[in-house]
């Protein structure tokens, strides 16, 4: 016999523990080098832990949804066994008690087709003592209705066993009000993810802290569109990459902050940090919630570059491949709300940045040029910024050199 460790991986110096999310095999199931076991997920990433050797899988010594710390045993591999032998005991009473995830808890294993009880359901079940799981659900996605209950109660359905040496008569007796049946309103209690968690921190932090101010104004994007339109086709031959907006709004921004570089400062204690660089924070949307990449040197970075960096971005968020060091830092962000339809939002700076761009949907409206009334393709820019270092007339000005690079993108050639 020749055992491997699996253990978990190295984490960032200012994460000290993880959440287990799911095993994707069990024991006594073989298992090829580098093949993924299980995805651990911290308050910034999902990191993957892939099989360090090929064989079978004969123990897991953490379960689903445990906390676990950097280097901590997780399973034991043996490179020599065969697929089918038989598994390892189940893990020790200490990686039991690790919390799950609600979700998972309300599952029973002892019963395929229970799911999550009803609260009139499970008050009843408690009155019956009925042990969790022993009931099949026939409501929507399985859950165990007060119905599910009454038949099982009807057909004789055993209770739970009472502790030996307990006289009966010495239980206490528990009386409350009746819990509401909520029939087709069904309720589900689901924990935060690590992820969503730290980002409901952050942004608490940020509205704590922070002196925020928002101010808006409008863009006409004919230009803009005219130029997409004109070398799209070229562009996507040349990079093998579509000419998105998302360039064009980094571009804008890069323009500002060099001109008013307070904009791309931060705070720390009493100091205010000038950076010498552009890093450009782009939130994206993922199945776990907001998170932030970073373009670093954006001013450095071609059309080309921007976009397709944005893409991997995209794809790395769906795919919860984002790394911590992809995440790490940053100068000036930008929210595309305007990808689901937004109108007009307030972003809130991300910390420890001094503002955010807010961009949203371009929609047709009618304005006013040279005193007649035309149709144009605009868009509501709002730039949040911390008032504390940054004054109304940098945050005002820097908005309007966004606005002006993005009706006249000659500008972004020239510098002016």
């Amino acid at each position: 016999m020749a055992i491997v460790e699996v253990k978990v991986p190295q984490l960032s110096e200012s994460i000290t523990e993880a959440t287990l999310l799911q095993w994707k095999k069990k024991p006594g199931e073989a298992v090829q080098a580098d093949e993924i076991l299980i995805e651990v997920e911290t308050d910034k990433v999902v990191l993957e832990v892939p099989s360090p050797a090929a064989g079978v899988l004969t123990e897991i010594i953490q379960p689903d949804g445990a906390t676990v710390t950097a280097d901590q045993l997780l399973a034991k591999i043996d490179t020599e066994a065969v697929a089918g032998a038989a598994a390892a005991a189940p893990a020790p009473a200490s990686a039991a008690a690790a919390p799950a995830p609600a979700a998972s808890a309300a599952a029973p294993a002892s019963n395929s087709k229970a799911g999550i009880a009803m609260p009139a359901a499970a008050k009843l079940m408690a009155d019956n003592n009925l042990p969790t799981g022993s009931v099949p659900g026939t409501g929507k996605d399985g859950r165990v209705t007060k119905g599910d209950v009454l038949g099982a109660v009807a057909s004789g359905a055993k209770p739970a066993s009472i502790p030996t040496g307990v006289p009966t008569a010495s239980l206490p007796q528990v009386s409350g009000p009746a819990a509401p049946d909520l029939g087709s309103r069904p309720e589900q209690r689901v924990p935060m993810t690590r992820l969503r968690a730290r980002v409901a921190e952050r942004l608490l932090q940020s509205q704590a802290t922070n002196a925020i101010l928002t101010t808006f104004n409008e863009v006409n994007m004919a230009p803009v569109m005219e130029l997409r339109k004109k070398f799209q086709d070229a562009f996507v031959k040349e990079h093998g990459v579509k000419l998105g907006f998302m360039s064009f709004f980094v571009k804008a921004a890069v323009h500002a902050l060099k001109k008013f570089p307070v904009i791309n400062a931060s705070v720390d204690g009493n100091d205010i940090v000038y950076h010498g660089y552009f890093d450009i924070g782009i939130a994206v949307g993922s199945p776990r919630g907001l998170v932030v990449p970073i373009l670093r040197n954006a001013d450095q970075m071609s059309f080309a570059d921007i976009e397709k960096k944005i893409a991997e971005f995209g794809q790395k968020a769906k795919d919860g491949k984002l790394g911590i060091e992809e995440m790490t830092g940053g100068t000036f962000s930008i929210s595309n709300g305007g990808t689901f339809g937004s109108m007009m939002s307030t972003p809130i700076i991300n910390p420890p940045q001094s503002a955010i761009l807010g961009v949203h949907a371009t929609k047709e409206r009618a304005v006013v040029e040279n005193g007649q009334i035309v149709i144009r393709p605009m868009n509501y820019l709002a730039m949040s910024y911390d008032h504390r270092i940054i004054d109304g007339r940098e945050a005002v000005l820097g908005l309007v050199a966004m606005k002006e690079a993005l009706e006249d993108p000659a500008r972004l050639l020239f510098d002016i």
